[in-house]
């Protein structure tokens, strides 16, 4: 049977676009915490692009330091040799997770789906080196993203960005998030027993596995698909201990939340565990080049190291050296300038603080839910009741609406459907750059008000 045409009005780019239903207009130009298109529009990124840029766009001593190296040397294959800037920034980066990966390792990629595939792939690896052969199997969590290669979205619970590929995929068992605004359990108790009863079911999943799961894939804070959803106490805590007595390897994707976000250096600090492999991009290079990265345990290393001896993984692009020294270059700023005291929104007078404040005027919107968050990581959830909170129908894209005021006005957020049940509920991320102004912070959230009013009239 022919392929159909589409009908559909294409702009006529070369390129395999996100969407043909909407337009992107080129941009030029970036500087600090604006971005600038063609025509000469200025929009205020208020979600760090997708969560990516920490330190603003335009910094010249990141372009500098990949300049610099360009240079000197554009890459080598890691097969073949090492660099200076990957022993270098791998160090740093040690340093920069904490005693927990003292004597641990970093391997390197392209972004954060690349990441978590070798994350993946490690832990396999890892079970098998210690003797424990049947361990193959990963415990994701429901309304998780965790990238976009075939093995992330199979350990993925985002419904809209995983059904067409099911087929394809291996199926693994998954366990309820905590999410306390539409919670399982009783929250009256400040959410302490539904952490634990959350978390019980994590260590069900793993009894009834029969000794097959290799790890648990959680984000310490959700990221996209949930939307900056904070932990209950002592859940990670609990989840930590029990995939320490059963030995299984705790993953924590950090793509989102890692790198100063959420106002520590990864946001696994805010509750003191130690996963067994962290996984960090977006702002690991705050956009300036592709760079993803797996910090890595001392006791994982190590049963590699003493066992068969090598990773049976690898990417062309590893270790790429720009890369690598784009990251090396945003590390050195955001610890020379404080930017993870300026994402902490405890801390009276912060950037983040001033945030956290600033969005809390929006609860008093009829279509709003919820404002939640941590750090530079916000969330407004958008309900057509607040009293039920019941979601908006799905084909009113209700986020997608708001996002699209807000452009009209100047400013970038994130929209994302599906966190009431996978194909209803809409929120919007809000994200900016460390470096936001309280100025640009009390513009971004008027136009965002004003953003939502005008979507909310055309109910």
């Amino acid at each position: 049977m022919p392929l159909q045409t589409s009908t559909t009005d294409t702009p006529g780019s070369a390129l395999l676009r996100r969407s043909f239903r909407k337009s992107f207009p080129p941009a030029v130009r970036g500087e600090g915490v604006y971005l600038w298109d063609a025509q000469g529009k200025k929009y205020l990124d208020f979600s760090g692009s997708a969560v990516v840029n920490f330190i603003g766009h335009g910094n010249a001593e990141i372009v500098s330091a990949m300049t610099a190296q360009a240079r000197s040397l554009e890459f080598v294959h890691g097969s073949q040799f090492s660099t200076p800037i990957a022993e270098e920034y791998a160090q740093s980066l040690l340093d920069f997770a904490g005693p927990n990966f003292r004597g641990g390792a970093v391997y390197f990629t392209s972004g954060g789906s690349e990441a978590i595939e070798a994350a993946l792939k490690l832990a396999r690896q890892y079970q098998v080196e210690i003797g424990n052969f049947s361990r193959s199997e990963i415990i994701s969590r429901n309304q998780s993203y965790h990238g976009a290669t075939l093995g992330a979205v199979a350990v993925s619970r985002n419904k809209k960005r995983r059904e067409i590929y099911r087929p394809m995929l291996r199926e693994f068992t998954s366990v309820p998030a905590p999410y306390c605004y539409r919670c399982a359990y009783d929250c009256s108790d400040g959410c302490a027993n539904c952490g634990q009863e959350y978390a019980l079911e994590v260590e069900a999943a793993i009894a009834a596995s029969a000794g097959k799961i290799a790890a648990v894939i959680l984000e310490p804070v959700s990221g996209a698909t949930l939307g900056a959803v904070v932990p209950p106490p002592g859940y990670l805590e609990r989840v930590a201990e029990i995939c320490r007595r059963n030995e299984v390897l705790l993953i924590a994707d950090e793509v989102m939340t890692g790198m100063g976000r959420t106002g520590r250096n990864f946001a696994v600090d805010h509750w003191g565990i130690a996963p067994d492999i962290l996984v960090t991009a977006k702002g690991l290079s705050s956009g300036y080049a592709p760079l993803g990265a797996i910090i890595i345990s001392h006791n994982v290393v190590d049963a590699i190291a003493t066992g068969t001896g090598s990773f049976i993984h690898g990417f062309t692009y590893s270790s790429h050296p720009i890369s690598l020294s784009a990251g090396n270059a945003v590390l050195a700023h955001i610890k020379r300038t404080n930017l993870v005291q300026a994402a902490d929104s405890d801390r009276p007078g912060s950037t983040a603080y001033q945030l956290k404040n600033a969005l809390a005027d929006l609860r008093n919107f009829p279509v709003v839910g919820e404002v939640r968050g941590i750090g530079l990581l916000w969330a407004v959830e958008f309900v057509s009741d607040q009293t039920s909170k019941a979601p908006f129908p799905s084909e009113r894209n209700f986020a997608a609406q708001v996002a699209q005021a807000a452009v009209d006005r100047g400013l970038l957020v994130y929209p994302v459907q599906g966190c009431a049940d996978g194909d209803c509920g809409d929120h919007i991320l809000v994200a900016p750059p460390a470096i936001i102004s309280s100025e640009q912070i009390a513009w971004a959230v008027e136009q965002l008000g004003d953003a939502i009013q005008e979507a909310a009239a055309h109910s």
